[in-house]
């Protein structure tokens, strides 16, 4: 997305998110891609994030609905963590409540927020988002689930989290995933969740749902 087309009117962080966006393919300023592994420590100095796109539609949901207090899962550099908390400072005040499992990505994301001039508007928790994300505070206004996407049998990290976060989520308060696991568009499309949902059409397929009951 051109720099001049963000909804976003604030040039240090535009900067910023630019500086981002061309570092993103660019792991090391080597530009080589590493054999996948399941342990998110190997990628300590990549930062995997949303696209522009998904950052835009954060912001203006987040606008529109005067959200206070939001929270997502994984932080990683901070890409989506500066979208969220650009909406709660023009909103008046809020807080972005984020979860990453690793150490360096944690340091990177406060790095770039104070930078950005929004650390006030942020909480970085550091740790296993199943754990960190248990307790949001009070009901939440939106979640992003965008974790590491763990190959198994078993139920997916985005599932397991999404059970934890959904909950505490408000009546018409909006959840978005990354990353289209299977399992978690399966929890957003059972009625008896109390989601209604809609794959937009960016990345591999960004599910965006609001919560109705």
């Amino acid at each position: 997305m051109p720099l001049d087309s963000t909804v976003i009117q604030d040039a240090r962080l535009n900067a910023l998110l630019m500086r981002l966006r061309e570092d993103r393919d660019r792991p090391g300023g080597s530009g080589r891609r590493q054999r996948f592994t399941a342990d998110p420590n190997d990628y300590a100095d990549r930062g995997f994030s949303i696209w522009p796109e998904q950052g835009e539609i954060i912001y203006l949901l987040c606008r529109a609905i005067k959200a206070k207090r939001v929270a997502e899962f994984a932080t990683s550099i901070g890409f989506s963590t500066l979208y969220f908390a650009a909406a709660m400072r023009d909103n008046g005040g809020g807080t972005v409540i984020g979860s990453e499992i690793v150490p360096a990505k944690v340091a990177t994301a406060r790095r770039h927020l104070t930078e950005a001039r929004l650390a006030a508007y942020a909480e970085i928790r550091e740790g296993d988002a199943r754990q960190t994300l248990r307790d949001l505070g009070g009901p939440v206004d939106f979640i992003l689930i965008d974790g590491w996407p763990i190959p198994g049998d078993g139920p997916s990290l985005a599932r397991q989290v999404t059970e934890i976060v959904a909950p505490q989520l408000r009546t018409g308060g909006f959840l978005m995933n990354d990353n289209a696991e299977p399992d978690f568009l399966e929890y957003v499309r059972d009625p008896s969740n109390g989601f209604i949902s809609l794959t937009l059409p960016i990345k591999r397929g960004t599910e965006l749902a609001v919560r109705v009951g």
